[in-house]
């Protein structure tokens, strides 16, 4: 697995908690990407990374999309609710 060499960026408050619920739920970036797809939210692995890493902004439809394929709230992936 591949670490990134620079902190996160400073464009999104919810890339370490896609991340974190991610890989707690054991889900590549791949797979992840697939349920993306099927929640209507059409995004490359690159601006996934770039999402992830805070590099990039992420618009209200995508956060909604997020949520849903990472079966939790949107609460939660803001940080404002405990991840079980």
């Amino acid at each position: 697995m591949k670490h990134r060499k620079e902190p996160p960026g400073d464009k999104n408050i919810i890339g370490t908690r896609v991340v974190a619920i991610r890989k707690a739920k054991r889900m590549k970036q791949k797979e992840f990407l697939a349920r993306l797809q099927t929640f209507g939210l059409d995004i490359s692995s690159t601006s996934l990374s770039r999402l992830e890493g805070q590099y990039r902004l992420v618009q209200d439809y995508e956060v909604v999309a997020i949520a849903k394929a990472l079966d939790v709230s949107i609460l939660e992936l803001l940080g404002e609710e405990t991840v079980e």
